[in-house]
């Protein structure tokens, strides 16, 4: 473990496990880029899914911003049989159709969510 106490076996129930997410928002969206590579981070399926679980766990506001409406439903509800307080939305965003961006941004300013973290 280094200075922090965690190393790359630790999970992100572990790093988080302090902290307390009450009252603030996040939007977990499609992609995620570290030059010079970009990969898929879905809301509705593995990391992404597993993001939402554990910021949802830790009292944050989750909303899943995802191209396949149907696929995200399906995480939140299997992430509320879990921690059945939890507070998740699903929001439909294609980030490769500035329509639907537009669409996501309209939505969601008009939810008048905070918007604090942004993954």
């Amino acid at each position: 473990k280094g200075p922090s106490g965690f190393s790359a076996c630790s999970t992100a129930e572990e790093v988080t496990k302090r902290i307390d997410g009450t009252g603030l928002t996040a939007i977990v969206t499609a992609i995620i880029l570290f030059p010079p590579f970009a990969f898929p981070l879905r809301a509705s399926s593995g990391i992404g899914a597993e993001t939402t679980r554990v910021l949802a766990l830790n009292g944050v506001h989750t909303v899943m911003a995802v191209r396949n409406l149907d696929a995200g439903k399906k995480v939140k509800d299997s992430i509320l049989k879990d921690i059945p307080n939890a507070k998740i939305d699903v929001m439909e965003l294609d980030l490769s159709a500035m329509e639907s961006v537009r669409n996501f941004a309209s939505e969601y300013k008009s939810s008048g969510l905070p918007l604090n973290l942004l993954m």
